[in-house]
């Protein structure tokens, strides 16, 4: 509990000590009228207070104003007892009200407790603790063993694993060495790590995170928006309808004021808005919070309300749905084996820096060091000539083929092939592609599963490259050899075909990408590798770059929705039943509170549940994914 919510206990506690022997304890009037003003007082100064101060700044009709005419007007029929109990149980509501919300807003302030609070920097051989602020680029930062890394940079020295749940809600520790990239935030857990910084402190990733999750509330959901317009309307009009509640009636069928006034001091307890105030900006917090606990960072409740809505999906290829990383898919051996093949093409690539080069490196994974190769040669746009123990192999396309007259079976598959040759003999061919991300067959698949009606994939590549992309991860279209602006044109031709009730959503990761993702209704880009131009456009940051996440964040934006119409509809049935029972007189001070206070806690609770985002879930769409792999 905070200070502020002990005191308001022990006020509620003096007040039931003082309330409940004057209630008990046979006394004249005059006794019990000055032993319930006392108790009246101690608990409810604050709120007559708050009315008188909220008048006087030109905001009259609010839950204070309510409150304090309806106890007031009761002390001043007599109803000592029922003035003072409706004050007594309004604030209970409070405190369990001011918990509930400070408990939510705890809870994801825990999940953004990311900040550093210093950083360790190396400067003249000395090591010297300073603000985060206060490091340079290039500067070198030592992070010790349960340090929090304060900046992005790079790693010189060391090797450990990094806790980077809190910013990608992966509970598996990642493992990283010298020359890995590291994002400020994560906790280091076993090893000392020298960092080279690579960004200042205001625009590393931490930074850009806190940034985000703060100003998210400015951007309101149409449902906040209603329920603002709603609260500044519906107030007046209840304060208006107590006050010819208590005199028309009696005016017109000449009956006595008093039963009248008691209903209509009961209305105006009814009337409080409580409920739909705190509890549908409180869900959506929660939803941005849940939301935040799976990596996903949502800049708004209005971008979370829209995503909630998607109807057509549109991706990027390269960096979203696949790694932006060449890796050997297939071998075609002609007259040796595989690994052979794999071999020549190995060390005759050996010491080139290119993607393609590397990845084939990476996928021999032995050491070519081992063997001569000498008289290396690299013919432009063909390919690369070397000696290997005496043997002349070419490794290259099909123009290096044919440039050296041997004879070979061209590969007509979707990619780079790169052909080799061992003195003059053709050896076979080496299939290499973007490797496709692994839950990106399983995202498409969840978003399907969850409503969307239509899945696009744009991209630059080449055709066969781009329909083969598409035909592997289930896409319903693709278009291919696109320039940023013919991006645009064919986001303009999709948003013209989504419904009037349907969204757009666009996932991309490139610079080249940020245009699309300002256009489109959602834009969503992968924060962990994306550009920085991509994040600043989007309304919605993937921090673990799986496009999977789009689908949890759907569902929760979905969850949040269903907690926000639960809460509006429960909040209004109950209290249009309650106001007719008031007006009729049936129902009482006491129900009045219930109507008011009891159904502002319940939705409250409810609004809470957007926070919960169940771990185990988590785990079954890990495991989810490793089966639509193997498919």
């Amino acid at each position: 509990m905070t200070k502020k919510q002990k005191k308001q206990l022990y006020r509620i506690l003096t007040a039931v000590l003082i309330f409940l022997p004057v209630l008990w304890i046979p006394m004249n009037e005059t006794g019990k009228f000055i032993g319930f003003l006392v108790c009246y007082a101690v608990i409810g100064w604050d709120i007559i207070w708050k009315a008188i101060s909220n008048i006087l700044h030109g905001q009259v009709f609010d839950e204070n104003f309510l409150m304090t005419v309806a106890t007031v007007g009761a002390m001043c029929l007599g109803d000592y007892k029922e003035g003072v109990a409706v004050m007594l149980f309004y604030q209970v509501g409070e405190l369990f009200q001011s918990y509930a919300v400070s408990r939510s807003r705890r809870s994801i302030a825990g999940l953004m407790d990311i900040r550093p609070d210093y950083a360790n920097v190396v400067r003249e051989g000395k090591e010297t603790r300073v603000d985060p602020d206060e490091v340079l680029v290039g500067d070198v930062i030592l992070v010790k063993p349960g340090e929090r890394v304060p900046l992005d940079g790079t790693v010189l020295e060391g090797n450990s694993t990094l806790d980077t749940s809190a910013l990608t809600g992966e509970s598996m520790p990642r493992e990283i060495g010298a020359g890995a990239e590291v994002i400020s935030g994560c906790i280091n857990q076993t090893g000392t790590l020298r960092i080279r910084v690579g960004r200042p402190y205001g625009e590393s990733t931490v930074s850009k995170i806190l940034d985000l999750v703060e100003n998210a509330s400015s951007k309101k959901s149409r449902s906040e928006a209603f329920i603002t317009r709603f609260a500044k309307y519906y107030t007046p009009s209840l304060v208006a309808a107590a006050a010819l509640l208590a005199v028309l009636p009696p005016l017109l069928m000449g009956q006595a004021f008093t039963p009248w006034i008691h209903r209509a001091l009961a209305f105006l307890v009814i009337s409080c808005p409580c409920a739909l105030v705190i509890s549908v900006p409180l869900s959506f917090f929660g939803g941005i919070g849940g939301a935040s606990k799976c990596g996903v960072l949502i800049k708004g409740s209005n971008y979370l309300e829209a995503l909630a809505k998607a109807e057509t999906v549109v991706f990027d290829k390269t960096g979203t749905l696949t790694k932006g990383s060449f890796a050997v898919t297939r071998c075609y051996p002609q007259g040796i084996s595989g690994e052979r093949l794999l071999e020549l093409a190995a060390c005759a690539e050996k010491d080139s820096s290119h993607p393609i080069s590397r990845s084939i490196v990476k996928a021999y994974g032995k050491d070519t060091e081992r063997f001569g190769v000498t008289d290396v040669q690299e013919i432009a746009g063909h390919g690369i000539s070397v000696s290997l123990d005496g043997k002349k192999v070419l490794a290259g396309n099909t123009k290096l083929m044919r440039l050296k007259n041997i004879p070979f079976q061209p590969i007509a598959e979707a990619g780079t092939v790169v052909y080799v040759a061992e003195d003059g003999k053709y050896r076979g061919a080496v299939l290499i592609e973007d490797e496709i991300k692994e839950d990106a067959a399983f995202a498409v698949r969840e978003l399907k599963k969850a409503g969307v009606r239509k899945t696009v994939m744009l991209t630059g590549d080449a055709k066969a490259v781009g329909e083969k992309v598409a035909e592997k991860l289930g896409l319903d279209l693709a278009y291919t050899e696109l320039l940023p602006a013919d991006k645009v044109e064919h986001m303009e031709r999709l948003l013209a075909e989504t419904s009037e009730k349907g969204r757009l959503a666009f996932v991309g990761d490139g610079i080249n990408d940020a245009p699309v993702l300002a256009r489109a209704d959602i834009g969503i880009a992968m924060g962990g590798l994306g550009s920085d131009a991509a994040i600043e456009a989007a309304d919605i940051v993937i921090m673990t770059d799986e496009p999977s996440k789009i689908a949890s964040a759907m569902g929760i934006s979905r969850k949040t929705l269903r907690i926000v119409r639960q809460n509006i509809i429960f909040a209004l049935g109950v209290k249009g039943i309650m106001l007719l029972l008031g007006a009729c007189g049936i129902a009482s001070m006491w129900a009045a509170v219930f109507a008011d206070v009891g159904v502002s806690v319940i939705a409250i609770l409810n609004a809470v549940r957007a926070l919960r985002v169940p771990k185990e879930d988590r785990v079954l769409k890990k495991e989810s994914i490793r089966e639509t792999a193997a498919v």
